[in-house]
């Protein structure tokens, strides 16, 4: 049983700069091209997808991604997972209404931190693959034995199950043809060897972000490489760009690998 990791970026199913605002066309969309793939391929996919203009706000207004320093920022903490549970609830309709099988998985109820190390429950997700439903994970605060609380990105989330799970490969959708280097063209592939020039090629994250946008994204795919896994960076903007990729169709894009 191999697996297909596919992010779903908060800068493209929401607003990034409209606080709290999805974009509900683009993810029934995307739902649709996700549910005409998954039929006609061998993999299980695992789909998780970012906060944007939900959590990320939340998060930032309150301080949770430094941990938990005083009680002023328990409302904060509940604020922020349930801004964050909101979006997810608005992916799981979508995926629901295009024929899929959603299992929802939160981090904040299978994950605890202990000097930046990850104890995760990952058995029902498992079961949900073994079962042939569609795992959905999010970014969402955690608990942390050492800061209290911490915020765990899909990113870190997909890296962590990417160590536990046979992945194949992963597909990781913004609102850009990839990663675009100084002059604003896409770079085709990316390695290692060439990560500080493509980093210093990427901007601020449009918006709030507390976990560090496009830069998270190639970090997370190269921490991939090591463990043999190829990615492949779209735009999920362009209509038929992710059904294609997941039919294992050349489109355009940044390999990482």
């Amino acid at each position: 049983m191999e697996v297909i990791l596919l992010k779903l970026g908060g800068s493209l199913i929401t607003e990034k700069a409209l606080r709290e605002t999805a974009r509900p066309e683009v993810i029934a969309r995307l739902a649709g091209e996700i549910a005409r793939a998954a039929a006609r391929i061998p993999e299980r996919l695992l789909l998780g997808h970012g906060s944007g203009s939900f959590g990320h706000v939340a998060a930032q207004e309150h301080g949770i991604a430094a941990g938990l320093s005083s009680p002023a920022q328990l409302p904060g903490i509940s604020r922020t997972q349930e801004r964050a549970a909101a979006l997810h609830r608005e992916v799981f309709d979508k995926l629901l209404a295009a024929g899929l099988s959603p299992f929802s998985i939160a981090p904040s109820s299978c994950l605890i931190f202990k000097g930046g190390k990850p104890d995760l429950a990952l058995k029902p997700l498992l079961l949900a693959l073994k079962n042939g439903l569609l795992p959905v994970v999010y970014g969402d605060v955690v608990m942390d034995l050492d800061k209290g609380v911490a915020i765990c990105s899909t990113e870190r989330m997909l890296e962590i199950l990417a160590h536990r799970l046979p992945v194949r490969r992963a597909l990781w959708l913004g609102e850009t043809d990839g990663v675009y280097d100084g002059q604003g063209r896409t770079i085709p592939r990316l390695s290692a060897d060439g990560l500080e020039e493509a980093l210093q090629s990427i901007g601020s994250p449009a918006g709030t972000d507390v976990t560090g946008g496009m830069r998270h994204r190639v970090e997370t795919a190269l921490a991939l490489t090591r463990l043999g896994i190829r990615s492949l960076l779209l735009n999920g903007l362009t209509p038929g760009l992710l059904e294609r990729a997941l039919l294992g169709e050349e489109v355009p894009g940044t390999v990482i690998e």
